[in-house]
């Protein structure tokens, strides 16, 4: 076989070419091309804030319409035959199912959670799901855990529905595909919070408006996964079906759907996960459960009761990743190698057979709901410990000084710097900045998608908030980045280090946004503090376990001939490691600015203030205007944060 010798004109990198030679200096023509446009600026624009005149007042329309939906409600036909329909429809499925927990009791949803886990993920998960349960019951959690799962089964058993219709479509059709993409992609970087208004709006504050919120927010990956493995099923199986004469219905039952499965329970998996942290984030709309506890205790500063309902949403979490994720892990396993003895129907008899044993035996020995008794308060020592967090370490410790000054210095030396740094800038300065951002790292598509997002901020009149929030969001993502690293880096340096590593970063990724404001509080207080360590908590698990994984991807031959060559380990590190790693390490500030965003936003429940605080004092005072438009701020922050971020797979190749 000859090798094939490509020439610059069969590639179309002429170097001779203009387009050639900008892609080769791209970065310092951009450069060189702001500067000249900042001294411009300088002269014809001047400085100050977002202008006035290029501000559009939303409140008085959305006044309008917000009014006009309360006075039709409850006689307009919109409502009364269609989003009527649907808000019963969801509130009938909720309370049927919480009906029908309450009915089984604890021994029977323990006893079925126990066998469910057994039969698809063996006896140590089947024990572990046990316990979570027991111990669920043992806080004094068990009506509030019921009412979260039942909540959590309509919304994930919607959301799978919607999401693999739409996923279906996505993975058949390269049209809806293209035209999903960018959708499902917005959707990624939208905090939360951003879901809770539209459903608000037309459903009011209660369950179906909270069921419908956390569909919407859990149906994306799904579809996203559904797609995926849809469109990567193997092309010879698909040809090989295809020869065989089988019809396109034959192919996608036969081939397509199996060949998915991974992907199809990675999304389930996934939505699940999702489903969880928006079903307590809804709480804030009336969506009841553990969350309202955690939310009634917060917005209280009571955090042994914020804790006591906190744990079982851990648990719940913990319990539902687990299971569901070995259930994928089962796939194309034997039946011998997967367990447990049970398979098929059987298994599944035995289930049922179960759990209506066990509900039927405790109704029978006693009541079916847990004893008071049998009950452990831990909100009152809990608290005790806090006050004593509060005398003894907030403030006033030798040397290191208490949690509270931290959170001070951290507030007056960084946050306060960063907004006000942020704030004094021209606004059409800080435009060309996230343009340069854009630009360097992506295209100019990208570009132009960064600076319209940043603009329309300004456009809605909140720029100031909006630049607070961004302040707590850069000032998080840089703790983040910097501890992520070097974890990250000393993992993939050390089996030790990642072994001990892996079960913490798998519990703290399965635990929703909301319960990380419970330790801070508890630490810190309330502010702005606060809240940015509680998105530095939420996002550092992610960073770094892409780190690690970045840094052990790197090509085994390249570090054994690096290390022949006589190379010490942080010459390896510099040399060679962190350049090939580079596509990975940008994924890991994609991923954290965005999760940083997320819990940033919801730290306006604890005194971040902001474009969060704005979403809040909509929510709680019926505001819908002010809590729309900070919304809508909020969408667009974080676009504008994912397209900076985010480099296009050309340039990533490039670097690499």
């Amino acid at each position: 076989m000859t090798a094939t010798v490509t020439t610059p004109r069969a590639t179309g990198l002429d170097a001779s070419t203009p387009a050639s030679s900008f892609a080769r200096h791209r970065t310092g023509v951009v450069l060189v091309g702001a500067l000249a446009l900042l001294i411009l600026g300088a002269f014809l624009i001047g400085g100050g804030t977002w202008p006035g005149s290029l501000t559009v007042d939303l409140t008085g329309p959305l006044g309008h319409v917000s009014d006009w939906i309360i006075d039709n409600r409850d006689t307009h036909p919109l409502f009364l035959y269609f989003f009527g329909h649907i808000s019963n429809a969801v509130v009938l499925s909720v309370r049927g199912v919480y009906l029908v927990l309450l009915a089984a009791g604890w021994a029977g949803v323990t006893v079925a959670a126990g066998l469910i886990a057994w039969r698809v993920a063996g006896v140590r998960l089947a024990l572990t799901a046990v316990a979570a349960f027991i111990l669920c019951a043992l806080l004094g959690m068990w009506v509030p855990t019921m009412q979260t799962l039942a909540l959590m089964v309509v919304a994930v058993l919607a959301s799978v529905i919607l999401g693999a219709l739409l996923g279906l479509a996505a993975g058949l059709s390269d049209r809806v595909f293209r035209s999903l993409r960018p959708v499902l992609d917005t959707m990624q970087v939208m905090p939360a919070f951003a879901y809770l208004l539209p459903v608000v709006l037309v459903f009011g504050i209660g369950v179906p408006a909270a069921v419908l919120a956390t569909v919407v927010y859990a149906a994306p990956p799904m579809a996203r996964l559904t797609a995926l493995g849809l469109r990567d099923a193997d092309a010879g199986v698909m040809e090989a079906a295809a020869s065989l004469g089988a019809t396109g219905r034959q192919r996608l039952l036969t081939a397509r759907l199996p060949l998915a499965r991974k992907e199809l329970l990675l999304g389930l998996n996934q939505t699940i996960m999702m489903a969880l942290s928006m079903a307590v984030i809804a709480s804030v709309i009336g969506a009841g459960g553990l969350g309202d506890r955690v939310y009634q205790a917060l917005a209280s500063v009571d955090v042994g009761a914020a804790l006591a309902a906190g744990i079982p949403i851990v648990l719940l979490a913990v319990v539902l990743d687990r299971v569901t994720a070995a259930a994928g892990n089962r796939i194309g396993t034997t039946a011998r190698q997967a367990g447990p003895a049970w398979a098929g129907w059987a298994g599944w008899a035995v289930v049922v057979a179960g759990t209506v044993g066990a509900a039927v035996v405790a109704r029978l020995v006693s009541k079916p709901t847990w004893p008071d008794a049998w009950t452990v308060g831990i909100a009152e020592p809990v608290n005790e410990a806090v006050g004593w967090m509060t005398d003894h370490l907030y403030s006033g410790v030798p040397v290191i000084g208490g949690t509270a000054d931290w959170a001070a210095h951290f507030t007056t030396w960084i946050l306060d710097p960063v907004r006000d740094g942020l704030q004094w800038l021209p606004w059409w300065a800080l435009l060309l900045l996230v343009a340069v951002l854009a630009m360097v790292i992506g295209t100019w598509r990208t570009t132009l998608t960064a600076v319209l997002a940043m603009a329309a901020i300004g456009v809605l009149g909140v720029w100031d908030p909006a630049l607070n929030t961004l302040s707590q969001v850069l000032a998080g993502v840089a703790v983040t980045l910097v501890i992520g690293f070097a974890v990250g880096i000393a993992a993939s340096r050390s089996e030790r280090v990642e072994r001990l590593l892996r079960p913490v970063l798998d519990v703290f990724q399965t635990m929703p946004q909301f319960v990380y404001l419970i330790p801070v509080v508890a630490l810190f207080g309330v502010g702005r503090a606060p809240a940015v360590a509680a998105a530095v908590i939420y996002a550092l698990p992610a960073v770094v376990r892409i780190t690690t994984q970045g840094m052990n991807g790197v090509d085994p031959v390249v570090m054994e001939s690096s290390r022949s060559l006589g190379a010490t380990g942080m010459q390896q590190l510099r040399k060679v490691q962190l350049p090939l790693a580079r596509p990975a390490l940008l994924l890991a500030v994609n991923q954290g600015v965005v999760l940083v965003l997320a819990v940033v936003v919801i730290g306006g429940l604890v005194g971040g203030g902001a474009l969060g605080y704005d979403v809040v004092f909509g929510l709680a005072q019926g505001d819908l205007a002010t809590g729309l438009v900070a919304g809508a701020a909020i969408v667009c922050l974080g676009l504008m944060l994912d397209r900076v971020t985010q480099p296009t797979q050309r340039r990533t190749e490039k670097g690499a």
